[in-house]
């Protein structure tokens, strides 16, 4: 997302000139070798003379490499203004704006005095110099086709002893986490997990609860990016928390594929349908939705920030806004190749995609209000950007990433008032390179289609006659047994038994026979035998025998004969149908109907339990009888 600027108020050069006091004037006349007058106006009118007609052209020509590329940038932009950040983030320095005198005070300007005034370019000369400026290379992020084994990590120690700061290296390894296919895997496993009523969250705030974070990291391929460790004292604390586990939830109710239902989640129709369909379209379809998801800001991951409720809300930037900027530089990255996490952050300031987290950072703090004020937006900006890439891009296999521990991994918050408790400043500190995945660039639009890596596909089930389904070789996926246990019975530790209740309680709850019968014939060894395909035959047919049509009103009537005689009208039947010898069923789509024509036919309903009337003698029964046959 390119930045677009506003019109900062258009002026000319000779209004530029004008707001310029006759010193400064001077010093820039002095470019031209000729007489310099006193008057300011005179001296204006000798600059405007010099910059006319080829004049300019003449002036650019004489400027260095890097100060052309200045003027080029500010030309073929959509503002007037001379953007330094991104300068100095795209070219590596700033171009030659002049020199001090020997004293330092002094400024004489450079020839770029000539075309910015006040680091702003005047609107008519800016349209002159794009007959004749050529546009600007692009920025460029530089990549590596490899990643190193290990990271050179920066220290600096006070050594007690010898009394001095003791700087050097030390190599950290470095562990790469290839997301791709893991992400497409874990999709479906988290779906199932959500299919068995097993993940809690938050109603207020959607966050699961720590169980549920607990039983996703056990169904995660090899557990969450960082493991547990054992924690030294409170005050020291190394462990990064979850990541992977904390950030699927969030994701499947984001894409709508999960909704709460009390304190669990549950699937929703499309949920239900995207555990038949290919991971790769779920995920592209899960990766759009959260670019514009408000379900949650990742700077609230990032714990030691202070100051993001009450008044410094007001300061924090739009969410869509930080994740359009991240995902567009994504998408101008080269897929496949490795990438510094410092590298990209350059990139995106570079390509003029740059985002901050808030307008105003002194709202901000760490620890104390009034001391621990951030001061610079760079450290946020950075943190930001490395929480959306680890806990969400990873997650979702748009990256793989390569990492270290978090703890010490960047000390840029060092000189920070109040940040000397912290052992990490973020979680994500430790993301140090990343690589954009063949299912990243088809989520990121650079890529039209999506063809998955080949993979070796093994049996892991033995479906037997007797009904009995088998795990085999260790290759059973998380997924797979919650998928199991849902549609049969656990008799054994890798045995589970088909049966017709526990299939019927499945297809009650809106799992078809087809997904069940799909989920079987995909991984079995062997040919489904008979005896299965015969049973799931079955309970399909079974489950399409009943069909619930809708709420109906039971109408108990005061005897037999008055039951029938209301079942039987011409006026009534259409509306009711006899249930036992006193009781009338009203769908609840007839009842108005029923109760205007049973006014015609001579009675009402009312509300209370109707007592039964009793014959006085054979008579009267015979005479009710013939009436209902009348009827």
């Amino acid at each position: 997302m390119k930045r677009c600027y506003a019109d900062e108020g258009s002026h000319t050069l000779q209004a530029a000139l004008e707001r310029m006091n006759a010193d400064d004037l001077k010093k820039l006349a002095k470019h031209t070798r000729q007489k310099v007058p006193t008057r300011k106006a005179d001296i204006a009118a000798v600059i405007m003379r010099y910059l006319e007609g080829e004049g300019l052209q003449m002036v650019w020509q004489c400027l260095d490499e890097l100060q052309q590329a200045a003027v080029a940038e500010v030309v073929h932009s959509n503002s007037t203004l001379f953007q330094a950040d991104q300068f100095q983030a795209k070219y590596g320095r700033h171009p030659n704006w002049g020199h001090a005198d020997t004293y330092g005070y002094r400024h004489i300007p450079s020839l770029l005095g000539f075309f910015f005034y006040g680091m702003e370019m005047p609107d008519d000369l800016k349209a002159r110099l794009a007959a004749f400026v050529p546009k600007p290379a692009p920025a460029k992020i530089k990549t590596l086709a490899e990643v190193p084994a290990v990271y050179d990590l920066p220290y600096s120690r006070w050594n007690s002893k010898t009394r001095t700061t003791e700087e050097g290296t030390e190599e950290i390894p470095l562990a790469i986490h290839q997301t791709e296919l893991v992400a497409q895997r874990e999709l479906h496993s988290v779906l199932r997990l959500v299919d068995s009523g097993k993940v809690k969250v938050s109603a207020k705030t959607r966050r699961p609860s720590a169980a549920t974070v607990k039983t996703i990291t056990n169904i995660l391929e090899d557990g969450d990016y960082y493991p547990v460790l054992p924690v030294k004292s409170k005050w020291h604390n190394e462990n990064a928390g979850p990541i992977r586990a904390f950030a699927w939830p969030l994701i499947v109710q984001a894409g709508k594929l999960a909704q709460l239902s009390g304190s669990k989640l549950q699937l929703t129709t499309a949920g239900r349908k995207a555990l038949s369909e290919p991971a790769a379209e779920t995920i592209r379809k899960l990766w759009s939705k959260w670019i514009d998801t408000p379900i949650i800001d990742e700077l609230s991951r990032i714990e030691c920030v202070k100051g993001r409720t009450g008044k410094g809300k007001r300061q924090i930037t739009a969410i869509e806004s930080r994740r359009h900027a991240i995902a567009d530089t994504l998408a101008e990255c080269p897929a496949g190749s490795w990438i510094s996490t410092n590298e990209f952050y350059r990139f995106i300031r570079a390509s003029g995609n740059d985002f901050t987290v808030a307008r105003d950072v002194w709202a901000l703090y760490i620890g104390d209000r009034q001391y621990g004020a951030l001061g610079g937006s760079q450290i946020l900006n950075e943190r930001y950007c490395l929480a959306f890439l680890l806990e969400y891009a990873a997650t979702l296999g748009v990256i793989d990433v390569a990492l270290i521990p978090p703890a010490g991994a960047r000390y840029d918050y060092g000189s920070l008032w109040g940040a000397d408790h912290l052992v990490y400043f973020s979680r994500y500190d430790g993301l140090m390179y990343f690589r954009i995945t063949a299912l990243g660039a088809y989520c990121l639009g650079t890529e039209a289609a999506y063809q998955p890596p080949p993979v070796k596909t093994k049996p892991v089930l033995s479906v037997l006659p007797n009904l009995e389904i088998t795990a085999i070789g260790t290759e059973l996926e998380p997924g797979d047994r919650l998928a199991l246990d849902i549609y049969a019975t656990q008799v054994s530790d890798r045995v589970w038994r088909l049966e017709q209740t526990k299939l019927l309680a499945a297809v009650d709850e809106g799992r078809p026979i087809d997904e069940i019968r799909e989920f079987v014939t995909a991984r079995s060894a062997v040919a489904v035998p008979d005896t299965v395909t015969r049973l799931l035959d079955d309970v399909a047919d079974r489950s399409t025998k009943i069909h619930d049509r809708g709420l109906a009103r039971l109408v108990e009537c005061a005897d037999p004969a008055l039951a029938a005689l209301i079942a039987n009208d011409s006026r009534t039947r259409r509306h009711c149908l006899l249930a036992g010898e006193r009781h009338l069923v009203v769908p609840s789509s007839s009842e108005a109907t029923f109760k205007r024509t049973l006014r015609e036919v001579g009675y009402i309903v009312a509300m209370g339990e109707a007592k039964p009337v009793k014959p006085r003698n054979e008579t009267d029964r015979k005479k009710a009888t013939s009436q209902s046959a009348g009827a």
